[in-house]
């Protein structure tokens, strides 16, 4: 892989197959809220946000008063049905074992709390590929689709922006790595992507798309 020094994952949609899980628990909420709404709404507008920003989101758009504890409760509720449902996503650990084996640095940056990422990481057993490469959105001023995530995790990690490549499952993660400058892959192969996934991520700015990690794997050969 040439001219990269670092591969950013995003952990939702990405590393493990979360998107689908998450997206029926906040439609579950928001229904309970007086807000009937469908997973698939909640996927077209929210996937690849922080809980800050969907809360935000929530609140402005959609004109829904949430209680004060929505973070929080929306949190829990997913911590429940991730410790029933969560699974990697198909073939990362392969993937993870490849760049290992090439020296090739990794990391996961994504819009989640750091406690968050660290528990959908060790129901999947994948913590330890990623203990201290971990960055969350929770750690800078702006999330997804602002660069910020991205180039405090090329700074953490001592990598030029400009050689960092970042695999994105949602527009908003996409458009985070265009903006820092680095090179976006879209990624297609977890459950919740659909037809007009990988549309929308070509017009967000990747280069690629992956319909699996073994096709994204196929960059290190």
């Amino acid at each position: 892989m040439n001219g990269i020094d670092l591969v950013i994952f995003d952990c939702d949609g990405v590393l493990v197959d979360s998107e689908m899980i998450a997206s029926r628990e906040l439609a579950a909420y928001l229904t309970d809220l007086g807000r009937p709404t469908t997973g698939a709404e909640c996927r077209a507008a929210f996937t690849g946000l922080s809980i800050q920003s969907v809360g935000e989101k929530v609140r402005g758009a959609w004109g829904v008063d949430l209680p004060a504890d929505f973070a929080a409760a929306l949190r829990e509720r997913d911590r429940a049905a991730f410790e029933r449902d969560l699974k990697a996503v198909p073939g990362v650990e392969a993937a993870l074992d490849a760049l290992s084996a090439r020296g090739l640095p990794f990391c996961v940056a994504s819009s989640g709390a750091p406690e968050k990422i660290r528990h959908s990481l060790a129901l999947t057993g994948l913590l330890d590929r990623f203990d201290g490469h971990l960055f969350s959105a929770a750690q800078v001023a702006r999330g997804k689709p602002a660069p910020d995530l991205f180039l405090h995790a090329a700074t953490a990690m001592g990598a030029e922006p400009g050689r960092c490549l970042v695999l994105e499952d949602s527009p908003a993660g996409v458009q985070g790595a265009v903006a820092a400058t680095m090179r976006a892959h879209g990624f297609t192969g977890a459950s919740h992507c659909t037809d007009a996934t990988a549309p929308a991520l070509v017009a967000a700015g990747a280069v690629a798309i992956h319909p699996t990690m073994a096709d994204f794997l196929s960059l290190l050969l």
